[in-house]
């Protein structure tokens, strides 16, 4: 990846923080976006310390569409290009009933889910596709073939990124190519929040026999986002610990 420019949103901690710091660690210069810039500006470092890797913030919320396109250009503009794209910011709100969801946060999680990456993909994949190459990665989620009620606005939101993916590995083929890594249950921030009980339930579902490490999605993306996948577009992979071999 050396000389590769990568933007990777929500890449403060969790699941974004580990393929951005996989990202770094392969030679990429790397940007770090959030929504805060006080929290990118310190996980930007963290990384830097970590791989000794160019490492730069970017306060970007996805879910603001007329702030999509100026922050594209303006990574474009500071480092010369734009190599690859992994739209990872996302929320996760759960509902206790469907008939309880109201209208702004069902337009919340579409808006930061759906909306968002689409336009990431548009303006980015536009870029990279007149600079005569790029990758995108979407990361969804198993949930979007695997929906819990509660979890229904969010896997729908997933499921509609799953379809975007193809989509765009037609629109911009055959410079760009767009792939979408679909996570299963990993060992994030968010995990820590179970209880033991289940913690239990959803470890026993899984072939793995244990909750994925973030690190271990790094792998993987480094693949995606560089020449060794070159045949590799369209694609949806789950990497879940075995869950979706299950029924």
């Amino acid at each position: 990846m050396d000389g590769k420019v990568a933007l990777v949103t929500g890449a403060t901690r969790g699941l974004g923080h580990a393929m951005a710091t996989a990202l770094a660690e392969a030679g990429a210069t790397v940007i770090v976006a959030s929504r805060k810039l006080d929290a990118c500006a310190d996980a930007a470092g963290r990384i830097a310390a970590r791989t000794g890797a160019d490492v730069h913030p970017l306060r970007l919320h996805v879910g603001e569409w007329d702030a999509i396109e100026p922050a594209i250009d303006s990574i474009v503009a500071d480092h010369g290009g734009l190599d690859v794209l992994v739209n990872n910011a996302g929320i996760a709100p759960l509902a206790p009933t469907l008939l309880a969801v109201g209208e702004s946060l069902f337009d919340k999680t579409i808006e930061v889910n759906l909306k968002g990456p689409f336009r990431l993909m548009a303006v980015a994949g536009d870029r990279m596709a007149k600079a005569g190459g790029g990758s995108i990665i979407n990361i969804s989620s198993i949930g979007a073939e695997r929906p819990s009620p509660a979890e229904a606005m969010y896997a729908a939101a997933k499921n509609g990124l799953n379809a975007l993916t193809r989509a765009f590995a037609q629109e911009y083929a055959p410079a760009v190519r767009v792939n979408c890594v679909m996570p299963g249950a990993f060992a994030t921030d968010m995990a820590q929040n179970w209880d033991d009980e289940f913690r239990a339930v959803v470890i026993g579902g899984l072939p793995a026999g244990r909750l994925g490490r973030p690190e271990e999605l790094g792998g993987l993306v480094v693949h995606l986002a560089s020449d060794a996948s070159s045949y590799t577009t369209g694609a949806l992979i789950p990497v879940d610990g075995g869950r979706t071999a299950v029924y």
